[in-house]
């Protein structure tokens, strides 16, 4: 019992002592927004730079080898194997505006069948309304 008020008392002055001095939150340390410092602004060295005008497009980049480069590095090669396949798939005889005259009454559509069409016209969702039987 006596020990046990001893190591008590002893624990409370240790614990007093660590207050009377300011303990560690007390102490002198840098200020933390000092730190870094933010350097000053500058204008850069270049002025011929004209602003774009309304309405057009730079005349100096291309938008798509831009996001090529940014993408995977610039063009690839293509391998023998994809050659032959966009050979096959008749690649150089796409017309290149196709999405703009998909809709022109002149233009020639596969026809896909019954099914493509059923597909086509189902009601949009997820519940029991969009589901279909297909003959077979």
């Amino acid at each position: 019992m006596r020990f046990t008020r001893l190591v008590l008392a002893a624990s409370a002055a240790a614990l007093l002592a660590g207050c009377v001095g300011g303990g560690p939150f007390n102490r002198a340390r840098p200020d933390e927004f000092m730190v870094a410092r933010n350097p000053q602004l500058i204008v850069p060295p270049d002025y011929a730079l004209t602003p774009p005008r309304a309405g057009e497009a730079d005349p100096g980049t291309d938008s798509r080898a831009q996001a090529l480069q940014a993408l995977f590095g610039g063009p690839q090669a293509r391998s023998t194997v994809e050659r032959n396949l966009l050979q096959v798939a008749g690649a150089n005889e796409a017309v290149l505006g196709a999405r703009s005259v998909a809709g022109d009454p002149q233009t020639t559509v596969v026809n896909r069948g019954a099914l493509v069409q059923t597909i086509v016209q189902l009601p949009q969702g997820d519940g029991q309304e969009a589901s279909v039987s297909t003959p077979q």
